[in-house]
Protein backbone atom coordinates (compact mmCIF):
# COMPACT_ATOMS: atom_id res chain seq x y z
CA UNK A 1 0.00 0.00 0.00
CA UNK A 2 1.33 3.41 -0.94
CA UNK A 3 2.22 5.23 2.28
CA UNK A 4 1.74 8.63 0.68
CA UNK A 5 -1.92 7.87 0.00
CA UNK A 6 -2.63 6.27 3.37
CA UNK A 7 -2.64 7.76 6.83
CA UNK A 8 -3.87 6.98 10.31
CA UNK A 9 -6.56 9.59 10.56
CA UNK A 10 -6.64 11.75 13.65
CA UNK A 11 -9.68 13.66 12.32
CA UNK A 12 -12.54 12.62 10.06
CA UNK A 13 -15.01 14.85 8.25
CA UNK A 14 -18.75 14.27 8.47
CA UNK A 15 -20.32 15.36 5.20
CA UNK A 16 -23.74 15.78 6.82
CA UNK A 17 -26.85 16.94 5.02
CA UNK A 18 -27.05 18.63 1.59
CA UNK A 19 -25.46 22.06 1.92
CA UNK A 20 -28.44 24.28 1.14
CA UNK A 21 -28.46 27.34 3.39
CA UNK A 22 -32.26 27.43 3.70
CA UNK A 23 -32.32 23.72 4.56
CA UNK A 24 -29.64 24.13 7.22
CA UNK A 25 -31.67 26.93 8.82
CA UNK A 26 -34.74 24.71 9.07
CA UNK A 27 -32.97 21.54 10.18
CA UNK A 28 -31.30 22.93 13.31
CA UNK A 29 -34.45 24.08 15.17
CA UNK A 30 -36.40 21.05 13.87
CA UNK A 31 -33.84 18.53 15.09
CA UNK A 32 -33.43 20.35 18.40
CA UNK A 33 -37.20 20.37 18.99
CA UNK A 34 -37.52 16.67 18.17
CA UNK A 35 -34.53 15.81 20.37
CA UNK A 36 -35.94 17.69 23.37
CA UNK A 37 -39.34 16.09 22.82
CA UNK A 38 -37.66 12.66 22.65
CA UNK A 39 -35.90 13.25 25.96
CA UNK A 40 -39.07 14.58 27.61
CA UNK A 41 -41.29 11.73 26.41
CA UNK A 42 -38.93 8.84 27.13
CA UNK A 43 -37.64 10.13 30.47
CA UNK A 44 -41.28 10.67 31.54
CA UNK A 45 -42.07 7.05 30.62
CA UNK A 46 -39.06 5.78 32.58
CA UNK A 47 -40.04 7.86 35.60
CA UNK A 48 -43.69 6.77 35.52
CA UNK A 49 -42.88 3.07 35.22
CA UNK A 50 -40.19 3.17 37.90
CA UNK A 51 -42.43 5.11 40.31
CA UNK A 52 -45.45 2.80 39.89
CA UNK A 53 -45.29 -0.64 41.50
CA UNK A 54 -48.12 -1.90 39.29
CA UNK A 55 -46.41 -0.84 36.06
CA UNK A 56 -42.94 -1.86 37.22
CA UNK A 57 -44.05 -5.45 37.90
CA UNK A 58 -45.81 -5.91 34.54
CA UNK A 59 -43.47 -7.49 31.92
CA UNK A 60 -44.84 -5.29 29.12
CA UNK A 61 -43.94 -2.09 30.97
CA UNK A 62 -40.66 -3.56 32.17
CA UNK A 63 -39.56 -3.93 28.53
CA UNK A 64 -41.09 -0.57 27.60
CA UNK A 65 -38.92 1.11 30.26
CA UNK A 66 -35.83 -0.48 28.70
CA UNK A 67 -36.91 0.61 25.21
CA UNK A 68 -37.34 4.17 26.45
CA UNK A 69 -33.82 4.00 27.91
CA UNK A 70 -32.34 2.72 24.63
CA UNK A 71 -34.20 5.43 22.69
CA UNK A 72 -32.69 8.14 24.90
CA UNK A 73 -29.20 6.69 24.41
CA UNK A 74 -29.74 6.02 20.70
CA UNK A 75 -30.80 9.54 19.75
CA UNK A 76 -28.34 11.17 22.19
CA UNK A 77 -25.50 9.36 20.42
CA UNK A 78 -26.40 11.02 17.10
CA UNK A 79 -28.36 14.25 17.53
CA UNK A 80 -26.09 16.50 19.67
CA UNK A 81 -23.12 16.02 17.32
CA UNK A 82 -25.37 16.52 14.29
CA UNK A 83 -26.69 19.79 15.75
CA UNK A 84 -23.15 20.97 16.47
CA UNK A 85 -22.13 20.27 12.88
CA UNK A 86 -25.16 22.13 11.53
CA UNK A 87 -24.40 25.19 13.66
CA UNK A 88 -20.61 25.16 13.22
CA UNK A 89 -18.21 25.34 10.32
CA UNK A 90 -16.08 22.66 11.92
CA UNK A 91 -17.67 19.37 10.85
CA UNK A 92 -14.77 17.15 11.89
CA UNK A 93 -14.77 14.39 14.46
CA UNK A 94 -11.79 12.60 15.97
CA UNK A 95 -11.21 9.05 14.85
CA UNK A 96 -11.76 7.75 18.38
CA UNK A 97 -14.81 9.95 18.80
CA UNK A 98 -16.19 8.45 15.59
CA UNK A 99 -15.56 4.90 16.83
CA UNK A 100 -17.23 5.66 20.17
CA UNK A 101 -20.26 7.11 18.38
CA UNK A 102 -20.45 4.06 16.12
CA UNK A 103 -20.17 1.68 19.09
CA UNK A 104 -23.07 3.24 21.00
CA UNK A 105 -25.15 3.72 17.84
CA UNK A 106 -24.88 0.05 16.85
CA UNK A 107 -25.29 -1.16 20.42
CA UNK A 108 -28.39 0.92 21.25
CA UNK A 109 -29.95 0.27 17.83
CA UNK A 110 -29.64 -3.51 18.15
CA UNK A 111 -30.79 -3.43 21.78
CA UNK A 112 -33.95 -1.70 20.56
CA UNK A 113 -34.48 -4.54 18.09
CA UNK A 114 -33.98 -7.25 20.72
CA UNK A 115 -36.32 -5.49 23.16
CA UNK A 116 -39.03 -5.23 20.50
CA UNK A 117 -38.64 -8.99 20.02
CA UNK A 118 -38.93 -9.51 23.80
CA UNK A 119 -42.16 -7.51 23.80
CA UNK A 120 -43.46 -9.61 20.88
CA UNK A 121 -42.72 -12.73 22.91
CA UNK A 122 -44.56 -11.21 25.86
CA UNK A 123 -47.63 -10.51 23.67
CA UNK A 124 -47.46 -14.06 22.26
CA UNK A 125 -47.47 -15.62 25.72
CA UNK A 126 -50.25 -13.29 26.96
CA UNK A 127 -52.57 -14.13 24.03
CA UNK A 128 -51.58 -17.67 23.02
CA UNK A 129 -50.51 -19.12 26.39
CA UNK A 130 -52.47 -17.07 28.97
CA UNK A 131 -52.67 -19.88 31.56
CA UNK A 132 -48.86 -20.14 31.63
CA UNK A 133 -48.18 -16.41 31.49
CA UNK A 134 -47.05 -15.99 35.11
CA UNK A 135 -44.56 -18.85 34.71
CA UNK A 136 -43.24 -18.06 31.22
CA UNK A 137 -42.96 -14.33 31.93
CA UNK A 138 -41.66 -14.48 35.50
CA UNK A 139 -39.44 -11.76 36.90
CA UNK A 140 -36.40 -13.98 36.36
CA UNK A 141 -37.33 -14.57 32.70
CA UNK A 142 -37.81 -10.84 32.09
CA UNK A 143 -34.40 -10.10 33.59
CA UNK A 144 -32.83 -12.80 31.40
CA UNK A 145 -34.43 -11.35 28.25
CA UNK A 146 -33.30 -7.85 29.21
CA UNK A 147 -29.74 -9.08 29.84
CA UNK A 148 -29.66 -10.75 26.41
CA UNK A 149 -31.13 -7.61 24.79
CA UNK A 150 -28.32 -5.48 26.20
CA UNK A 151 -25.47 -8.01 26.20
CA UNK A 152 -25.52 -9.47 22.67
CA UNK A 153 -25.75 -6.04 20.92
CA UNK A 154 -22.92 -4.72 23.08
CA UNK A 155 -20.61 -7.63 22.17
CA UNK A 156 -21.69 -7.34 18.51
CA UNK A 157 -20.92 -3.61 18.48
CA UNK A 158 -17.60 -4.04 20.29
CA UNK A 159 -16.49 -6.61 17.71
CA UNK A 160 -17.08 -4.21 14.80
CA UNK A 161 -15.54 -1.28 16.68
CA UNK A 162 -12.33 -3.19 17.42
CA UNK A 163 -12.02 -4.34 13.80
CA UNK A 164 -12.56 -0.85 12.36
CA UNK A 165 -10.19 0.71 14.92
CA UNK A 166 -7.33 -1.06 13.09
CA UNK A 167 -8.24 0.47 9.71
CA UNK A 168 -6.45 3.31 7.95
CA UNK A 169 -8.32 5.97 5.99
CA UNK A 170 -7.57 7.54 2.62
CA UNK A 171 -7.73 10.88 0.88
CA UNK A 172 -9.88 13.58 2.44
CA UNK A 173 -11.32 11.09 4.95
CA UNK A 174 -14.84 12.45 4.37
CA UNK A 175 -17.61 10.24 5.76
CA UNK A 176 -20.62 10.36 3.39
CA UNK A 177 -23.15 10.60 6.23
CA UNK A 178 -24.16 12.82 9.16
CA UNK A 179 -22.91 10.29 11.76
CA UNK A 180 -20.41 7.44 12.02
CA UNK A 181 -21.88 4.15 10.84
CA UNK A 182 -20.17 0.92 9.77
CA UNK A 183 -20.71 1.11 6.00
CA UNK A 184 -19.80 4.80 5.57
CA UNK A 185 -16.53 4.09 7.40
CA UNK A 186 -15.85 1.09 5.19
CA UNK A 187 -16.35 3.33 2.15
CA UNK A 188 -13.38 5.54 3.04
CA UNK A 189 -10.91 3.00 4.37
CA UNK A 190 -7.77 1.91 2.54
CA UNK A 191 -7.53 -1.31 4.55
CA UNK A 192 -8.64 -4.78 3.54
CA UNK A 193 -12.32 -5.06 4.49
CA UNK A 194 -12.96 -8.68 3.46
CA UNK A 195 -13.10 -9.98 7.06
CA UNK A 196 -15.60 -7.40 8.31
CA UNK A 197 -17.71 -7.69 5.15
CA UNK A 198 -17.90 -11.46 5.60
CA UNK A 199 -18.76 -10.91 9.26
CA UNK A 200 -21.51 -8.50 8.24
CA UNK A 201 -23.27 -11.01 5.99
CA UNK A 202 -23.00 -13.83 8.56
CA UNK A 203 -23.01 -12.76 12.20
CA UNK A 204 -24.44 -9.35 11.36
CA UNK A 205 -27.45 -10.77 9.52
CA UNK A 206 -28.21 -13.14 12.42
CA UNK A 207 -28.05 -10.36 15.03
CA UNK A 208 -30.09 -7.89 12.98
CA UNK A 209 -32.65 -10.22 11.36
CA UNK A 210 -32.94 -12.72 14.23
CA UNK A 211 -35.18 -10.50 16.41
CA UNK A 212 -37.26 -9.51 13.38
CA UNK A 213 -37.88 -13.16 12.46
CA UNK A 214 -38.93 -13.85 16.07
CA UNK A 215 -41.37 -10.92 15.91
CA UNK A 216 -42.89 -12.17 12.64
CA UNK A 217 -43.29 -15.74 13.95
CA UNK A 218 -44.83 -14.46 17.21
CA UNK A 219 -47.40 -12.39 15.34
CA UNK A 220 -48.30 -15.26 13.00
CA UNK A 221 -49.30 -17.28 16.07
CA UNK A 222 -50.97 -14.26 17.66
CA UNK A 223 -53.13 -13.54 14.60
CA UNK A 224 -54.04 -17.21 14.28
CA UNK A 225 -55.13 -17.31 17.93
CA UNK A 226 -57.06 -14.05 17.69
CA UNK A 227 -58.97 -15.18 14.60
CA UNK A 228 -60.19 -18.20 16.56
CA UNK A 229 -61.81 -15.97 19.20
CA UNK A 230 -65.57 -16.23 18.57
CA UNK A 231 -66.68 -12.75 19.65
CA UNK A 232 -65.92 -9.54 17.75
CA UNK A 233 -65.34 -7.65 21.01
CA UNK A 234 -62.80 -10.28 22.07
CA UNK A 235 -60.96 -9.91 18.77
CA UNK A 236 -60.87 -6.10 19.13
CA UNK A 237 -59.58 -6.32 22.70
CA UNK A 238 -56.82 -8.75 21.70
CA UNK A 239 -55.81 -6.64 18.68
CA UNK A 240 -55.73 -3.49 20.83
CA UNK A 241 -53.03 -5.00 23.04
CA UNK A 242 -50.80 -5.52 19.99
CA UNK A 243 -51.55 -2.46 17.84
CA UNK A 244 -49.13 -0.06 19.50
CA UNK A 245 -46.30 -2.57 19.52
CA UNK A 246 -46.88 -3.32 15.83
CA UNK A 247 -46.72 0.42 15.07
CA UNK A 248 -43.31 0.63 16.78
CA UNK A 249 -42.06 -2.41 14.84
CA UNK A 250 -43.24 -1.02 11.49
CA UNK A 251 -41.68 2.40 12.15
CA UNK A 252 -38.36 0.97 13.29
CA UNK A 253 -37.86 -1.85 10.78
CA UNK A 254 -39.43 0.06 7.89
CA UNK A 255 -36.87 2.86 8.03
CA UNK A 256 -33.97 0.55 8.91
CA UNK A 257 -34.81 -1.73 5.98
CA UNK A 258 -34.70 1.19 3.56
CA UNK A 259 -31.16 2.05 4.63
CA UNK A 260 -29.58 -1.36 5.22
CA UNK A 261 -31.46 -3.91 3.12
CA UNK A 262 -31.10 -2.35 -0.31
CA UNK A 263 -28.04 -2.22 -2.63
CA UNK A 264 -25.31 -0.24 -0.90
CA UNK A 265 -24.27 3.09 -2.41
CA UNK A 266 -21.16 5.09 -1.51
CA UNK A 267 -23.12 8.26 -2.24
CA UNK A 268 -26.37 8.14 -0.23
CA UNK A 269 -29.18 10.26 -1.70
CA UNK A 270 -31.75 12.45 0.04
CA UNK A 271 -34.09 9.50 0.61
CA UNK A 272 -31.36 7.64 2.51
CA UNK A 273 -30.80 10.70 4.70
CA UNK A 274 -34.53 11.05 5.39
CA UNK A 275 -34.77 7.35 6.32
CA UNK A 276 -31.74 7.69 8.63
CA UNK A 277 -33.31 10.70 10.36
CA UNK A 278 -36.55 8.74 10.65
CA UNK A 279 -35.09 5.85 12.65
CA UNK A 280 -32.47 7.84 14.61
CA UNK A 281 -34.62 10.84 15.60
CA UNK A 282 -38.30 10.54 14.65
CA UNK A 283 -38.98 6.96 15.81
CA UNK A 284 -37.50 7.45 19.32
CA UNK A 285 -39.59 10.64 19.60
CA UNK A 286 -42.85 8.93 18.58
CA UNK A 287 -42.49 5.74 20.63
CA UNK A 288 -43.68 7.20 23.96
CA UNK A 289 -46.75 8.72 22.33
CA UNK A 290 -47.60 5.66 20.24
CA UNK A 291 -47.23 3.07 22.97
CA UNK A 292 -47.60 4.76 26.33
CA UNK A 293 -49.60 7.96 26.42
CA UNK A 294 -52.50 6.24 24.63
CA UNK A 295 -52.52 3.58 27.37
CA UNK A 296 -55.02 4.00 30.21
CA UNK A 297 -52.64 2.56 32.83
CA UNK A 298 -49.89 5.01 31.89
CA UNK A 299 -52.39 7.91 31.87
CA UNK A 300 -53.55 6.89 35.35
CA UNK A 301 -49.96 6.79 36.60
CA UNK A 302 -49.29 10.22 35.04
CA UNK A 303 -52.40 11.72 36.65
CA UNK A 304 -51.39 10.28 40.02
CA UNK A 305 -47.89 11.77 39.76
CA UNK A 306 -49.30 15.17 38.74
CA UNK A 307 -51.71 15.16 41.70
CA UNK A 308 -48.95 14.17 44.12
CA UNK A 309 -46.40 16.75 43.01
CA UNK A 310 -48.34 19.62 41.43
CA UNK A 311 -51.79 19.66 43.05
Amino acid sequence: MNHRNTTDASRLLLRGFPSHVELQGLLSPLLLSMYLLTLLGNITIIFLICSSVQLRQAPMYFFLCHIALTDVGFTSTITPKTLKNLLSRDKTISSWGCLIQMFFYVSFGNSDSFLLASMAWDRYVAICQPLHYSVLMSRKRCLQLAAVSWGIPMVHSLLYTLLISRFSFCGEREIPHFFCDVWPLLDITCSDTRVIEMLTVTEGVVVVLGPFVLIVISYIYIFYTIMRIPSASGKRKAFSTCGSHMSMVVLFYGSVSWVYFKPHSKKPDHKDMVAAVLYTVVTPMLNPFIYSFRNSEVKTALQRVIKQHFH
